[in-house]
């Protein structure tokens, strides 16, 4: 199971991270993979400086994304640990 956390605090939620999450979510459902990836809700990842922070699994790497590219995301690293 792929857990994709991501940040909702203060900074990241004026960043839109519920834009971030729906849009995760959205994808995981059309690529059928409900079963294999999870979105989970997290505060301060530490990397909110920039766009809305979230990390895979226990991962040390915070991914600074936004709903520009959040699609390069999923496809770059959540797509390619499934398949």
């Amino acid at each position: 199971m792929i857990e994709i956390n991501v940040c909702i605090g203060s900074a990241c939620h004026l960043k839109e991270s519920y834009d971030v999450i729906k849009r995760l979510q959205s994808m995981i459902d059309e690529n059928e993979l409900c079963e294999e990836v999870l979105v989970k809700a997290a505060f301060c990842l530490g990397g909110c400086v920039k766009a809305v922070a979230v990390k895979i699994n226990e991962e040390e790497k915070v991914y600074s994304l936004n709903i520009k590219n959040v699609y390069e995301f999923f496809d770059e690293h959540i797509q390619r640990k499934v398949n």
